[in-house]
């Protein structure tokens, strides 16, 4: 791997890289850089957590003029994946003077980022819908459109967007660069990337189940599977888990029966309000909540750190979204384990997932615990909610003086925080949750009383 000096970077970028201690470039990082920075188009196949969102945020931003309109649209298949590149992207700009980057999603009024949109941002992150409608009101503008992203084209695809993809990029100019990245490339991203691409430089990085991630795969006919998930969570202990189903109801109906174990357990799926989806995200993220147990909606996109088991409760529909699900862990070098149950009319669809992986699969006797058993675990942190965010001008920095001041929260004993538009988050260990709720009741944020509760 190559450092990043050896790039032709504009020099805030250099100078953002420096503060972030960016020393090293990953392989996808690599690859598809110097094309992106020579304007070329890319098709890029690389695995959640490949380090993909630095390349094309690098690129994009190394052509960008702060002082101009719109020049960078990254288009993504969900709000939460969106949300991330944003935070990427961030601290990349951050000696850009004057540059503005905007989220536009749905799940937030028209209205509300239409008033946003008088400032034209030069960089726009957003779903597919969301940015069609505004292009379509005339809010957006995109003729001077520089850099077109799509983000796991292949899940956009997935979720039915393909027309709105083409709409937008009738929008754009003609001479617009584009990168395309995505996790696998099936016939229909390489009919899309023919539509719009011109001789586009092909990035393939590490694209199946690294080396790092272990698969066991456990026959269970379908009336024993809570019983045998218990098991391997007992077994295992993971600090954190995702637990995959196929359908809304079972996320559902897994996540209760857990609980009722004694699990700390959410479930994620499409149903869920943008508020409440953005409290399980937080909770799961900063060790409120050890087990997520998710559609595939939540197969990609999600940054969650550290992730060392994921567990399969139904057997993948198709061998990609098999391969997506395992690579929530065994990232940035760590090790971990893919552990999928498989019920006698499942084990076709077994078969396919082996002919993917091009090695026979592991099958291994599962072990269950019965549901009279309390075997869970209670995460290991809390989550407060402070009704303020960035509209009071809340900042990090501001909930940690005031837990670690005033409130007496020793530091070590506050994880993340979250800052929203209107609320904020943080984490504190379970022992001193408490504690620091009480304190914080009592006592004032930069200068000012707010309400604080705990979520849960």
């Amino acid at each position: 791997m190559s450092d990043p000096s050896s790039l032709s970077l504009p020099p805030p970028l250099v100078q953002a890289l420096a503060a972030l201690s960016f020393d090293t470039l990953t392989p996808v990082q690599e690859q598809a850089l110097p094309p992106l920075l020579d304007g070329r188009d890319v098709i890029a196949q690389a695995r959640t957590g490949s380090g993909k969102t630095v390349a094309f945020g690098l690129g994009l931003l190394a052509r960008i003029d702060a002082a101009g309109p719109l020049q960078a649209l990254v288009l993504t298949p969900t709000r939460e994946l969106a949300d991330q590149v944003g935070k990427a992207i961030r601290p990349l700009a951050r000696f850009l003077p004057n540059l503005k980057l905007s989220i536009l999603c749905g799940g937030v009024p028209l209205r509300v980022q239409v008033e946003s949109l008088v400032h034209m941002p030069q960089v726009v992150v957003g779903t597919p819908g969301r940015i069609l409608e505004h292009l379509e009101k005339g809010s957006l503008e995109l003729s001077a459109l520089r850099v077109l992203v799509l983000d796991e084209a292949d899940r956009m695809l997935d979720m039915g967007f393909a027309d709105a993809i083409r709409s937008i990029v009738k929008f754009a100019p003609r001479d617009c660069q584009t990168a395309l990245f995505s996790a696998t490339f099936p016939e229909a991203i390489r009919a899309l990337s023919s539509e719009f691409q011109r001789d586009p430089v092909e990035v393939t990085v590490d694209v199946d189940a690294p080396a790092e991630i272990v698969q066991r795969f456990y026959e269970v006919e379908p009336e024993r599977k809570l019983d045998a998930l218990a098991g391997l969570l007992a077994e295992h202990k993971p600090e954190s888990a995702m637990v995959f189903c196929n359908t809304r109801r079972d996320t559902q109906d897994v996540a209760a029966a857990l609980d009722a174990r004694g699990h700390s357990v959410l479930a994620l799926h499409g149903d869920l309000e943008q508020r409440d989806r953005d409290e399980v995200l937080v909770r799961f993220a900063n060790r409120s909540c050890s087990i997520l147990v998710a559609t595939d909606v939540a197969a990609r996109g999600l940054d969650i750190e550290d992730l060392p088991v994921v567990v399969m409760y139904d057997v993948a529909s198709d061998a990609d979204t098999h391969v997506h699900r395992s690579g929530r862990t065994g990232r940035a070098g760590r090790s971990g384990l893919a552990l999928t149950l498989c019920s006698a009319r499942e084990k076709t669809r077994a078969a396919v997932i082996e002919e993917r992986l091009g090695k026979p699969l592991r099958w291994e006797a599962p072990k269950f615990a019965p549901g009279k058993l309390r075997t869970g675990q209670l995460a290991p942190m809390q989550t407060l909610v402070i009704d303020a965010g960035r509209k009071d001008k809340l900042r990090p920095a501001d909930i940690l003086g005031a837990l670690t001041g005033s409130a007496g929260i020793p530091g070590s004993e506050v994880g993340k925080i979250a800052i929203f538009d209107t609320r904020a988050y943080v984490a504190v260990a379970r022992d001193t949750a408490e504690k620091a709720l009480a304190r914080l009741r009592e006592g004032k944020i930069k200068g000012r009383s707010f309400r604080v509760r705990k979520l849960v």
